[in-house]
C-alpha cells in the first residue's frame, strides 16, 4: 500500500442532522460560558418582559442555583414549551433584523440552559393562573398549576451537568460570584428606574445581600446619576464630569472622572450602546485616547458613558452573547467620545478630584488624647492678626527657615484673592510647595507640577496654531509596505502633513517620507510608520505622530518650568495661582498626578479637636 492510499477513506462520511438536544448543547457554549453568563440572559429577558423590581439569587458561585424573580408581564400555560423552543421569542417577528430595540432576540437562552442544566420556569399572567414547567437535561415535563404571585421566576440548578467538561473550567465560587455581581451592577446601570436586589443564598435560607438598588425617581439623568452613585460610589459622582453631546443623530450622555481620579486597571470602565452594556473595542479605544495627554499608561479613566443611536445604525447582532456591536460609522462615534470628553475636561479648568484632600487629611493622625475638657472659640480675625504680629520675630531669628512668608500687601488688595478658587498666596514650603488661603480653607501647591502643565498647554497651543515645523531630509526615506498598508497611509496623508510627517506614493506598495517633525529629531521612517499602521488596525486612527511630539513638548515642559528649590516672591506664586485658575487640565501633571490640594477649614478643624 502506498503512503497516498493510507489517506483514501474507504467508507463514504453521511452527512446527518443533529438532535435538537445536541444542538441547544452546542449552542449553550456559546451563549452560556459561565454562571454570569447565565445570569445575564435571564435577567435581560425580565427587562425586556417589562419587570420593575427583579430579585437575583445565586448558590455556589452560581453552579447549584440560580433564580430570576421579576414582576414581569409573565406567560400563559401555552407560552411555556414554547419558550424552551430554539429561535421562539416574542422580541421580533423575524421580518426585520436591523431595527431591534430589546436586549434579547435570538431565543436562544432559554432553550440552551435547559439542555444543560435542570430548568424550572414558573409563570402567570396578570390575568391569568400560575403555571410551572420542568426541564432536565434537555427532557422537558408536562405543564402543571403553580402558585405564584405575578410575573416570572427562573430557577437554574446544577448548570453544566449535562455537559460535565465546562465544569472543569469555571474558576473558583468567589470568581464567579464577583463575576455574577458585576453583570448584575451593570444591567442596573442600564436600567436605572429597576429595582434590583442580589442574593448569595448559598448557606440556605434568605441569605444575604449582595448589591441592592431601589428604582431611580425623578428624570432619566436624576435616575441614572442616583443609580451611578450607588453602584459606583458617590466618589465617583463627585469627582465626574456630566457628558452630554449630539453629532448626525448619535447621542452622548453619562459621566466622566477627572483625571486626577483614575484606577490601575480598566475595570471600571462601564459603556452602553442603546441601554446595552458592551465591551467594545472601538470604544474603549475612544474613552483611552480622550484621556491620552492627562493620563501616564499604567493609569486608566472612571467613566459611564452610553451612545444612543438609531437601532439601524449599529449592528447589535455580531456575537451571540450580544456585548460586541457593529457600527455603520464607527468614526463619528468614536470622534464624538473623544471630543466631548476633551472638551469637558477642558471646561473643568483647574478642577482636581476631591479624594485627594480626604486622602491628605486622612494621613494625618492626630495625637492620642485623653478626655477633652474644654473647648475653645475660633479666635477673631483680628486676634489672629495680633498673634501672627507677636509672633513674626521669633521666626525671623531662624538662620535657615524651612518655610518663610511674603507680606500680604495692603488689605484692599490681598483680601479679594482669597476669594478667588486657588486663594492667596501665604507662603512657600521647602521652596517647593505653596500655601494659599481661601475662603473656606486652605491650598497646597506643587509649583514644578503646576507650572509644568501650564508651560505644556502653552505649547501644545502654539503648535497648533503654528503648526509643527518639518525637517526636509535629504534623501527621502523608501519604506516598503504591502499596496493596502501603502493605501491607508496615503489616505492619512494631509493629516500627518499638519503634524510635520511628509509621505508620498514611491510605486507599489513603496511609500517614500520626505520630510519629519523637525522635534523629533533623527527618527526611524519605518518603524514610525508601522506604529501608525498598527493603531490605525487597534484604533481606528493614529495618534502616534501627535503622541511622540507631545511627549517631546512635555519634557520641554518639565524642564522649561519653575524647578523644585526655586525661591519665589509673593508676587510670582499669586501669578502662579491666577494662571493655574485661567488654564485648562491645570489641576493635574502632564503625568496625571495632582497638582494642588485642597484642604477645608472644618476639616482642618476637626484634626484639631474643634468641633
Amino acid at each position: 500500500m502506498s503512503a497516498l492510499d493510507a489517506y483514501i477513506r474507504v467508507e463514504r462520511p453521511t452527512i446527518r442532522r443533529l438532535d435538537e438536544s445536541a444542538v441547544n448543547r452546542i449552542a449553550a457554549g456559546e451563549v452560556v460560558e459561565r454562571p454570569a453568563s447565565a445570569v445575564k440572559e435571564l435577567v435581560e429577558n425580565a427587562v425586556d418582559a417589562g419587570a420593575t423590581r427583579i430579585e437575583v439569587a445565586f448558590a455556589d458561585g452560581g453552579k447549584t442555583l440560580i433564580r430570576v424573580a421579576d414582576d414581569g408581564c409573565g406567560m400563559g400555560p401555552d407560552d411555556l414549551p414554547l419558550a424552551l423552543t430554539r429561535h421562539a421569542t416574542s422580541k421580533i417577528d423575524g421580518t426585520d433584523l436591523v431595527n431591534i430595540r430589546s436586549f434579547g432576540f435570538r431565543g436562544e437562552a432559554l432553550p440552551s440552559l435547559a439542555a444543560v442544566g435542570r430548568l424550572s420556569l414558573t409563570s402567570r399572567l396578570h390575568d391569568g393562573d400560575g403555571h410551572c414547567l420542568h426541564v432536565s437535561g434537555g427532557r422537558a415535563e408536562p405543564v402543571r398549576p403553580a402558585a405564584i404571585r405575578k410575573g416570572t421566576i427562573v430557577e437554574l440548578r446544577d448548570l453544566f451537568y449535562a455537559t460535565p467538561a465546562r465544569l472543569k473550567f469555571l474558576r473558583s465560587d468567589r470568581a464567579e460570584a464577583q463575576a455574577i455581581g458585576d453583570v448584575v451592577k451593570r444591567l442596573a446601570m442600564a436600567e436605572p428606574q429597576v429595582a434590583f436586589t442580589l442574593r448569595d443564598v448559598s448557606g440556605g435560607g434568605e441569605g444575604r445581600v449582595v448589591f441592592e438598588a431601589q428604582a431611580g425617581t425623578g428624570d432619566l439623568f436624576d435616575a441614572l446619576l442616583g443609580r451611578l452613585g450607588r453602584v459606583l460610589g458617590t466618589e465617583f459622582t463627585a469627582n465626574a464630569l456630566r457628558i452630554g453631546a449630539e453629532r448626525d443623530g448619535i447621542g452622548l450622555s453619562g459621566l466622566a472622572a477627572l483625571p486626577t481620579y483614575s484606577r490601575g486597571s480598566a475595570v471600571t470602565q462601564y459603556l452602553f450602546v442603546n441601554g446595552r452594556p458592551v465591551r467594545d473595542k472601538l470604544l474603549y479605544g475612544a474613552l483611552r485616547a480622550a484621556y491620552a495627554d492627562f493620563l501616564s499608561r499604567d493609569r486608566h479613566p472612571v467613566a459611564a458613558l452610553y451612545v444612543e443611536c438609531d437601532p439601524s445604525a449599529v449592528d447589535q447582532n455580531v456575537h451571540p452573547a450580544k456585548t460586541e456591536v457593529r457600527f455603520r460609522d464607527p468614526g463619528t462615534v468614536r470622534g464624538l467620545i473623544v471630543s466631548s470628553l476633551r472638551h469637558a475636561l477642558a471646561e473643568a479648568g483647574h478642577r482636581a478630584s476631591s479624594t485627594i484632600g480626604h486622602a491628605t487629611l486622612g494621613a494625618m493622625r492626630a495625637e492620642p488624647q485623653g478626655a477633652r475638657v474644654y473647648q475653645m472659640d475660633r479666635p477673631s480675625p483680628r486676634a489672629l492678626r495680633a498673634s501672627a504680629e507677636a509672633q513674626a520675630p521669633g521666626f525671623a531669628e531662624t538662620d535657615q527657615p524651612s518655610a518663610r512668608t511674603e507680606p500680604a500687601g495692603p488689605e484692599p488688595d490681598a483680601r479679594p484673592q482669597e476669594h478667588c478658587p486657588l486663594g492667596a498666596a501665604r507662603g512657600q514650603v521647602h521652596e517647593n510647595y505653596i500655601i494659599a488661603q481661601t475662603a473656606d480653607g486652605m491650598v497646597i501647591v506643587d509649583q514644578h507640577a503646576a507650572h509644568e502643565r501650564l508651560v505644556y498647554e502653552t505649547l501644545k497651543r502654539q503648535m497648533d496654531e503654528a503648526g509643527v515645523p518639518a525637517q526636509a531630509l535629504l534623501i527621502p526615506e523608501i519604506v516598503e509596505l504591502p499596496e493596502a498598508d501603502a493605501a491607508r497611509l496615503l489616505e492619512l496623508a494631509p493629516e500627518l502633513e499638519r503634524l510635520g510627517l511628509g509621505i508620498e506614493a514611491f510605486g507599489g506598495g513603496a511609500v517614500a517620507i520626505r520630510e519629519t517633525p523637525a522635534i523629533l529629531g533623527p527618527i526611524d521612517g519605518a518603524a514610525m510608520l508601522r506604529d501608525i499602521l498598527d493603531e490605525i488596525d487597534d484604533l481606528g486612527e493614529s495618534l502616534s505622530v501627535r503622541a511622540r511630539i507631545e511627549a517631546v513638548l512635555s519634557r520641554m515642559a518639565c524642564h522649561g518650568s519653575v524647578r523644585s528649590g526655586r525661591r519665589m516672591s509673593g508676587e510670582e506664586m499669586n501669578a502662579l495661582l491666577r494662571r493655574m485658575e485661567a488654564t485648562p487640565h491645570s489641576g493635574q501633571c502632564n503625568h496625571g498626578r495632582p497638582t494642588y490640594v485642597e484642604l477645608k477649614l472644618t476639616d482642618i478643624e476637626r484634626l484639631f479637636g474643634r468641633t
